[in-house]
């Protein structure tokens, strides 16, 4: 048996819930997914925490400029005589939209699950990767300089 020994803690979380605090989730109103987002030269990835989801109910769509994310975490199915002793944990759907730019292949997405974290790699435009340039000095031979 769970025995909480700090009641405040308690009516603080509830408190919390009844007000909509992003922090503290619920199943109508879960907490929002966190990510990491870097860029290389050749892609940009976006890693997002998605623990206790099964891949099944993950969702991956684009739309125009617009990917979205969308994930569900189930209670564990325990039994009818499994009593609920304590939930801090998040359930329900959830779902987080990026605006992409123009210089990223949506056509050419790759998604990746493991150890409850989705990643996505998305490939930059070649118009759009780091490049040199050849200025002419004085009417004189091109030279290259870094982009």
């Amino acid at each position: 048996m769970l025995v909480r020994t700090d009641p405040f803690r308690e009516l603080d979380r509830w408190t919390r819930q009844m007000l909509g605090d992003p922090q503290s989730g619920t199943w109508s109103r879960p907490v929002a997914m966190p990510l990491d987002a870097y860029r290389t030269s050749d892609e940009f990835i976006v890693a997002f925490d998605l623990p206790g989801v099964s891949p099944d109910s993950i969702d991956v769509d684009i739309e125009r400029n617009v990917l979205t994310v969308k994930a569900e975490r189930r209670p564990l199915d325990l039994g009818n005589d499994a009593q609920l002793q304590a939930s801090e944990r998040s359930l329900g759907v959830f779902s987080r939209q990026l605006i992409l730019s123009d210089v990223l292949d949506s056509e050419r997405i790759q998604a990746g699950y493991d150890n409850g974290v989705l990643v996505l790699r998305i490939p930059v435009l070649e118009k759009a990767k780091p490049r040199k340039v050849n200025v002419a000095v004085n009417n004189s031979e091109p030279t290259a300089i870094n982009a």
